[in-house]
C-alpha cells in the first residue's frame, strides 16, 4: 500500500470540506467497491465530526455510530448523513445482464 504525505492527507481533507468535492469522492470511492460507511467516515472527519454533525441535524453520537462499521446503520441515518453532499441511498431495479 502507497504510503501518503502529511500534507497529501492535509490537501485531501482541505478539499473534502467542499461538499460537491465529496460528492464526486464519495461517487467514486463507492464505484471502485469500497465500503460505504468507511467512505463516509473520511469525508466526515474531513468536516469535522461535530461540525458535520450540525450540519446533517444528528447528535455527534448517532453520527459517529452511523460512520461505524461495527455498527448497522438504518435507511433514514444513512441519507441524513448523505444529504448534505447532496446524495440519497436508494433502491432501484437490477440491470439484468445478456447472459441471463
Amino acid at each position: 500500500m502507497t504510503r501518503r504525505t502529511a500534507d497529501w492527507s492535509e490537501g485531501l481533507a482541505q478539499d473534502l470540506r467542499n461538499p460537491e468535492i465529496a460528492r464526486e469522492f464519495i461517487l467514486a470511492a463507492i464505484a471502485d467497491g469500497l465500503p460505504l460507511q468507511k467512505v463516509l467516515a473520511k469525508a466526515v472527519r474531513a468536516y469535522g465530526l461535530k461540525e458535520f454533525a450540525a450540519k446533517a441535524k444528528m447528535p455527534a453520537s448517532n453520527l459517529h455510530r452511523t460512520i461505524n462499521p461495527a455498527h448497522n446503520p438504518t435507511l433514514s441515518s444513512l441519507n441524513r448523513v448523505l444529504k448534505p453532499f447532496g446524495l440519497e441511498l436508494s433502491v432501484a431495479p437490477a440491470k439484468r445482464s445478456r447472459a441471463a
